[in-house]
């Protein structure tokens, strides 16, 4: 009888530890859920930002990182890439790095009906510029399905060019899955620089994007309408161009 007793104290144990193991399981699913944190690291054959060479026309490494709360809806990041157009702006610094932080809140308006507000800071360190590279925009974003229309408005000067402030780009796209794991990337964007209309342009992209599990390959035809931003060499910075990532988020 003892035996059988002593057995079944030690079968309750054993359940009462499963149980224990299976409720803190529960919470730390829950508290993920609540919390989110992802990084991020990227290859690319040219760094584009709004249809412009950030590199070069050359090759780019990028790394970063997000935070997100679910339940609100709020989040921060950081990004950074290696860059060369502060150099070849006329900066006379060491700046060949871009770092970002940004800020927002995102949500559903209505059932299907999404949207994204924050601001983002554009670092450019050691830029060496006569006016600062240093810029910082606020955007808002509304999606439906697919597709999204955002507008991101500068609160400084864009980028280095004087007496820019209150710029503005408009991003109109959407991502089609055409297939498992393999996304249609449509954009077009107006970048309107204030006071300096030789500088504004209309940028398109098109490509294909893979997520293969142990990362993400994208390939995609990318131009600027507009010849005004070239390196020292004469090489217009927006010309169209394919351009192949590879990125991986962890």
């Amino acid at each position: 009888m003892k035996n059988l007793m002593n057995q079944s104290k030690f079968a309750a144990a054993i359940t009462l530890a499963l149980a224990s193991l299976a409720s803190a399981d529960a919470v730390a699913q829950e508290a993920a859920k609540v919390d989110e944190v992802s990084f991020n690291a990227a290859i690319t054959s040219d760094y584009r930002y709004r249809g412009v060479s950030q590199s070069r026309l050359k090759p780019a490494i990028s790394a970063g990182a997000d935070y997100v709360n679910t339940p609100t809806g709020l989040y921060i990041g950081t990004w950074a890439s290696t860059i060369k157009w502060t150099k070849d702006a006329g900066g006379d610094g060491d700046g060949d790095v871009e770092w970002d932080i940004y800020g927002g809140k995102r949500g559903e308006i209505a059932p299907g009906i999404s949207y994204d507000v924050g601001g983002l800071y554009y670092a450019y360190p050691s830029n060496g510029l006569p006016t600062s590279a240093n810029t910082f925009e606020l955007y808002g974003q509304v999606g439906y399905g697919p597709g999204y229309i955002k507008y991101s408005h500068s609160t400084t000067n864009l980028f280095g060019t004087s007496n820019s402030k209150n710029s503005g780009y408009l991003d109109i796209g959407a991502n089609f899955e055409v297939a498992t794991g393999l996304v249609l990337n449509l954009h077009a964007g107006r970048q309107n620089v204030k006071n300096n209309g030789a500088y504004s342009y209309t940028d398109y992209k098109i490509g294909l994007t893979k997520d293969f599990g142990f990362a993400s390959v994208s390939l995609a035809v990318i131009n600027a309408d507009t010849r005004a931003y070239v390196s020292p060499a004469g090489k217009n910075l927006g010309k169209t161009a394919a351009v192949l990532t590879v990125s991986k988020t962890f």
